[in-house]
């Protein structure tokens, strides 16, 4: 009896992809990725969640078009400004419910999840998903990884090792590695950079 191809789910959380992306100081290339988790079964469906500036612009309107154009289902929340006792500002938005829940109530779907991010966030879901026998990779890079959610996992991959593989040639991200002076001569955002870069191949 021939073994089943294996169901994928590919799941990005896509603020800690940009920032391990930026960790390497290199550029992902969204369609290597997905063709590169895809080659292991087949593909149920990859969901790609971000935040996004309210009014949307342009830019942020055609990253996510590219993403949908190359078979992602996108997820969004608008970015929220917020202000500390201190005075300072800033913006941001998770998403940790919507991927928890594309995880839970998709289970049926697929036999494996490819879980992009390294957020312990997720250590009790991906138990969850093992316990109902779901196979679970988690991809991050290590110094961005919890040792939970790493423990919980069937198997850990390190981007780092697959640059080969999901390499986006050309534009290099600021490393935080690097000084200070060379992060701010590169200042345009990666989701852009790659994104539209692959909306305007096709």
């Amino acid at each position: 009896m021939m073994e089943q191809t294996p169901r994928i789910a590919l799941f990005i959380d896509g603020a800690n992809v940009y920032a391990a992306a930026k960790r390497l100081g290199w550029n992902f290339d969204h369609r290597k990725i997905l063709d590169h988790f895809a080659a292991h079964g087949t593909l149920y469906n990859a969901f790609y969640y971000t935040a996004v500036p309210m009014p949307t612009d342009d830019k942020q309107r055609r990253f996510t078009d590219a993403l949908t154009y190359m078979g992602y289902t996108v997820r969004t929340r608008p970015l929220r400004e917020s202000t500390d006792e201190h005075g300072d500002s800033s913006r941001r938005a998770s998403l940790d419910i919507e991927i928890v829940t594309d995880l839970l109530t998709t289970t049926e779907l697929y036999d494996t999840a490819v879980l992009l991010t390294g957020d312990g966030d997720f250590e009790r879901p991906v138990e969850v998903l093992r316990a109902r026998g779901k196979r679970v990779i988690v991809a991050s890079i290590p110094e961005m990884t919890s040792y939970e959610l790493r423990n919980a996992a069937d198997l850990y991959v390190d981007l780092g090792d697959l640059r080969s593989q999901i390499e986006r040639p050309g534009y290099r991200l600021p490393s935080e590695q690097r000084g200070p002076e060379t992060r701010a001569a590169e200042t345009r955002p990666f989701y852009l950079t790659a994104a539209l870069a692959d909306h305007d191949e096709r």
